[in-house]
């Protein structure tokens, strides 16, 4: 008997390779028609096993402790729920109370100075101080307590802000009032709102308002509150809260320097560079005749003779006297 090899073997029995992907049953050579399709049956659904045990395992392999992250989500900031905190109705806001599938109930009404509003059916309300989703589940509390409906879905939209407003004066871009539109709104929030402070403005803003009944002032120092991390200084605002940011301070310099005039006095500037500002000396001038005329304590205006390393106050006068020489 001539002995054939094995690939000879399958190309007697097989034939050449084609691509066609009808048939998803793996072919046995060596065995009969019907065996092979039995044989197919029964070692199918171990492949498919197999296949899918090869997945997973390769999915846990490439991202360690997936299935834990995936179970349990990432607790949810403080600060966000902070942030999110609804705004508080206020005398003169006006709002749009809506009852859905009752279009007679839709209201556009305003807050008075008590804080109350008046609803058909159900008369006077008290949703001042409050927030619009607890006026929501008031009024639809009170219309379900007098079987006005069965199961009231009611919707409080603001329409304008009044009430809770709060000022910003002086060099600003944008002065004017402005709403607090969430009880978490901080002296940032406003400055961003009014455009930021103007080129002619100070770096140092006037807080005043009341807080628990008495008078409120603060100086807060922007430039100090964010370069030097005093974020606390960031306070929260109130309604009523006023903002003032008055002009650049100024120093002066005349005598023998090259453009005499005013100038802004920069954060920590010295004596030698608010002269660099003035253009220097001239050919006549001498920095042995430097004097600075500043006002003392008492309001007095007094003349000193100052270092070169000194700080520059504003309001300074500085005068460059001519060299004898």
């Amino acid at each position: 008997m001539k002995q054939v090899g094995y690939k000879a073997l399958l190309t007697s029995h097989v034939g050449p390779r084609r691509s066609s992907t009808r048939s998803v049953i793996p072919r046995f050579p060596l065995l009969r028609p019907r065996e092979r399709s039995r044989l197919a049956r029964i070692a199918l659904p171990f492949l498919c096993v197999f296949a899918c045990a090869l997945v997973s395992a390769g999915g846990a392999r490439g991202a360690p402790g997936g299935a834990q992250a995936a179970a349990s989500p990432a607790p949810r900031p403080a600060v966000l729920d902070k942030i999110n905190q609804e705004y508080l109705l206020g005398p003169g806001d006006v709002i749009k109370i809506s009852v859905f599938q009752n279009p007679d109930l839709t209201v556009e009404t305003r807050v008075t100075e008590n804080g109350t509003i008046t609803f058909p059916l159900i008369g006077v309300v008290q949703i001042g101080g409050g927030s619009p989703s607890a006026a929501e589940a008031k009024i639809a509390r009170l219309l379900k307590d007098g079987k006005f409906l069965i199961d009231p879905q009611v919707t409080v939209l603001i329409e304008q802000i009044h009430g809770n407003q709060v000022a910003a004066l002086g060099q600003f871009n944008r002065p004017g009032r402005y709403p607090l539109e969430t009880v978490q709104m901080r002296l940032s929030d406003l400055i961003a709102q009014a455009g930021g402070i103007a080129v002619t403005g100070s770096d140092s803003v006037i807080l005043a308002g009341a807080r628990d009944g008495k008078p409120f002032w603060k100086k807060i120092d922007i430039g100090v509150m964010f370069v030097d991390q005093h974020l606390d200084e960031d306070v929260v605002l109130q309604s009523g809260d006023v903002l003032f940011v008055d002009r650049y301070p100024l120093f002066y310099i005349y005598g023998e320097v090259q453009r005499p005039g005013s100038y802004r006095v920069e954060r920590n500037m010295t004596v030698v560079q608010a002269l660099a500002a003035g253009g220097g000396l001239t050919q006549r001038g001498t920095q042995r005749g430097l004097r600075v005329k500043r006002r003392d304590a008492k309001g007095q205006v007094v003349e000193i003779k100052p270092e070169l390393d000194d700080l520059v106050q504003p309001e300074d006068v500085l005068y460059i006297r001519e060299s004898i020489f």
